[in-house]
């Protein structure tokens, strides 16, 4: 009996050990998994949005967490692609076109007992794609079939043209850009020098000033004049 007994104490002693063992490792983040790992975009409105989420996994014990509001989200074309603290993914304005790569960085882990384990950083990465029909060179552009709006220049002075949204930009002669038919574009005048502002002498919906206002429902001219 006392041989039984001293075994069952032993058994206890060796579990005990084990467990004490066991609970002396910090619970360690290995991996971090962003999903969904690749997103493309049809167009850059920044209305369009995906929530992305993160998901890390642990060892002591092995287990997967959902981690989206613990790690820090980057993206390093943040021109491109924009990302908010909370993993709200979007394209980042009207010109953006092309690839980007997004981030979420854990840079101190800790267990459920706030065991911290050894600074350690881990990161997880996911792509995007931004496609835009009206950039030239992007994948989808099909600028051929929208509406062009075209600026071109009268008069002795100089000066300059850009518009909003971007696609005219420091015009200095005649220049042109296609739009999404129904897109409402102004065009900003800016005489150079000793140059004055002529005015908007052809080819403006709505005219305020030295800006000019055209709706894109088909290929437009606009003249403008600068003395």
């Amino acid at each position: 009996m006392k041989s039984r007994s001293r075994c069952v104490q032993a058994f206890v002693l060796a579990a005990l050990l084990v467990s004490s063992l066991s609970c002396a490792h910090d619970q360690q983040l290995t991996s971090i998994t962003i999903q969904p790992s690749a997103e493309t975009f049809t167009g850059p409105d920044p209305a369009l949005t995906v929530q992305l989420r993160a998901v890390g996994t642990y060892i002591h014990p092995p287990v997967q967490k959902d981690i989206t509001n613990q790690v820090s989200w980057a993206s390093n074309t943040p021109n491109l692609a924009a990302i908010t603290s909370t993993g709200l993914l979007a394209p980042a304005g009207i010109d953006a076109c092309g690839g980007a790569l997004v981030s979420a960085t854990v840079q101190t882990n800790s267990s459920a007992g706030n065991r911290t384990s050894s600074g350690a950083i881990v990161t997880g990465y996911m792509t995007v794609t931004v496609d835009n029909t009206a950039v030239q060179g992007c994948p989808g552009f099909t600028g051929g079939n929208l509406p062009i709006l075209t600026v071109t220049f009268t008069g002795a002075g100089t000066g300059t043209v850009s518009s909003s949204p971007a696609g005219i930009n420091n015009c200095t002669a005649s220049c042109s850009s296609a739009f999404a038919t129904g897109t409402q574009v102004t065009l900003t005048a800016t005489q150079n020098g000793s140059s004055t502002f002529g005015g908007w002498v052809a080819g403006c919906d709505i005219v305020s000033g030295n800006v000019c206002t055209v709706t894109m429902n088909n290929s437009r001219t606009a003249a403008v004049a600068f003395n």
